[in-house]
């Protein structure tokens, strides 16, 4: 529906767009996605940090893994900073601010330990472990300053992306510089791996350019989503028969106040960025109870190969942000597949979807928020462009309220073109 207030035009949502089953509101997608097996979720990316299972495994795939395709090369990240201007300057013969040594230090950690990436007065943050165990290796001129100030001698670690509470990260990229001369790398190592051992991971330590920013340099990030599926679930929703899905009210799957995460829905993370509908017709009414894996697929993949703006899937972003070119993203991969994740106490194991996503950038929690619209759009039977005519909308209560953090994995960051080849779901 769409209302004229002088020259300007709002797109307004609402559940009777065209789709072939009633669209859950914003209530019932959070019921559905958060009343799930998470823990089987967490289990698996706490046994991927530490390198006891990898997301090749996962999916069936032999001939593409991390650990034996290494995705970052530091020898590409220095050849492609000596192209610039200042790139002759990384020699032996250095001085004065070019005399720094910077290190580019690849990190792995368990999403569900952690309160998110950011340094934050109190809680236990990535950036918090990784700078106090850097404080070691401060220069004496920066440590004196610090000292001056009644400060804690840590360095300053700059990342590639932060990431939220709960979301984990396989090859998250960071750098550090110091004009100390005699840092070695294994120390550095060392240093971080104890910070949190088994929660936190050192993958690699390297030297690189001075002009090497984990960000800036960045040319596209991959994220990884599991979706565990219960029980009754198989994630093969058959969209033509309406009769089989009409009959079972959404209420009699998932309860009609919701599940065990009641109490963050009432005044968690996620809880103001919720907006329920007060039209009781639409409660009332039968609506889907599952969704089809390969109808997200096929949603995703509409996003590829297109340069648009994503203000409608983030979350928590400032006014400055909400229009114009920092809301683009350019989204190079979107795929959705069904796996199992395998557990030594289910033979059968669980049943999950998998969305992997390669972009050139990311909005705040628009991964999450994405996979959960993609969902409840699939559940619905939406059109293939339906994603793609979200983005005319002018509120955020066009899209659902973000999936949970507990299945989001920041797989890696590239610095070099990127290759479709690498991609974990084809």
């Amino acid at each position: 529906m769409e209302n004229e207030k002088g020259n300007k035009v709002y797109v307004h949502y609402t559940h009777t767009h065209p789709s072939k089953f009633y669209r859950w509101t914003a209530r019932e997608s959070f019921q559905f996605t958060y009343k799930r097996p998470w823990q089987r979720v967490l289990d698996f990316y706490s046994n991927l940090v530490t390198w006891r299972c990898s997301l090749s495994e996962l999916l069936g795939i032999k001939d593409l893994s991390p650990q034996t395709h290494p995705i970052h090369d530091d020898g590409e990240i220095v050849e492609a900073s000596e192209k610039t201007e200042f790139g002759n300057v990384l020699t032996k013969d250095r001085g004065g601010r070019w005399a720094r040594l910077t290190f580019k230090i690849v990190l792995s950690y368990h999403g569900a330990s952690f309160d998110g990436w950011q340094k934050q007065p109190g809680l236990n943050t990535v950036q918090s472990l990784v700078e106090a165990s850097l404080g070691t290796f401060v220069d004496e001129k920066k440590a004196q300053k610090l000292k001056e100030k009644c400060l804690p001698v840590e360095g300053n670690a700059i990342v590639a992306g932060r990431t939220d509470k709960g979301v984990t990260a396989f090859q998250q990229v960071c750098s550090f510089y110091t004009w100390k001369k005699d840092v070695k790398v294994q120390d550095i190592e060392d240093a971080i791996n104890g910070a949190a051992p088994g929660k936190l991971r050192v993958i690699s330590v390297s030297e690189v350019s001075r002009i090497f920013h984990p960000n800036f340099s960045a040319k596209w990030r991959r994220y990884f989503y599991i979706f565990p599926l219960n029980d009754w679930e198989d994630g093969d929703q058959n969209i033509e028969s309406e009769i089989d899905v009409q009959k079972i009210s959404f209420d009699e799957k998932y309860g009609e106040h919701g599940s065990e995460h009641d109490a963050e829905f009432n005044g968690g993370e996620d809880s103001d960025n919720l907006i329920f509908d007060d039209d009781d017709e639409f409660e009332s009414r039968k609506k889907p109870s599952t969704f089809s894996i390969s109808r997200v697929d096929q949603l995703l993949q509409q996003l590829e190969g297109k340069l648009l703006s994503y203000k409608i899937f983030a979350r928590d972003t400032k006014a400055s942000r909400n229009i114009g070119p920092p809301t683009e993203c350019f989204v190079f991969h979107a795929r959705a597949t069904e796996a199992r994740l395998q557990s030594s106490n289910d033979g059968e194991g669980t049943k999950v979807m998998c969305i992997e996503l390669v972009a050139n950038r990311f909005l705040r929690k628009m991964v999450r928020v994405l996979v959960a619209t993609s969902i409840r759009e699939a559940a619905a039977g939406a059109e293939d462009d339906a994603l793609l005519k979200l983005m005319d909308a002018t509120c955020r209560r066009a899209t659902a309220p973000p999936a949970p953090p507990d299945g989001l994995c920041l797989v890696d960051v590239g610095y070099t073109e990127f290759d479709r080849q690498n991609c974990f779901i084809r």
